[in-house]
């Protein structure tokens, strides 16, 4: 089994209630995330994958739904709270999807990290 690895940044906006008290007013984060994908067979250039073509589908979910939104708004959180975990959930199900789509490779998300700030990061691995 074999594992790629690419990071990424945002700026994003949530509001949280029930997690404590300075969680509750409007704040931002400068995001960075790391999107792990695993696969067993290397292809004929003895590669897993290309690293730009994961990074072509991590910036499309970061770039096109993430950066510089206020994040309850996004329809993936209407019902829900946009926590570090659940923003991690929403980019290994999007980037799967996107991988799906345009990968011959059998590639899965093997984890997503999404750092909220230096020190602190939730981790998602897909089941």
């Amino acid at each position: 089994m074999f594992e790629l690895k690419v990071k990424t940044r945002f700026a994003g906006a949530h509001q949280l209630t029930m997690v404590g008290s300075k969680c509750e007013n409007l704040h931002g984060h400068n995001w960075h995330v790391e999107v792990c994908v695993k696969g067993s067979q290397l292809n004929s250039a003895g590669v897993l994958a290309d690293f730009g073509d994961i990074k072509k589908a991590v910036r499309k979910v970061v770039d096109g739904d993430l950066d510089h939104t206020f994040l309850n708004e996004l329809a993936f959180f209407q019902d829900k709270q946009p926590t570090s975990e659940r923003i991690a959930v929403y980019i290994a199900q999007q980037v799967q999807s996107l991988l799906d789509e345009s990968m011959e490779e059998k590639l899965h998300v093997s984890c997503v990290m999404a750092w909220e700030s230096d020190d602190a990061c939730a981790i998602y691995y897909p089941e």
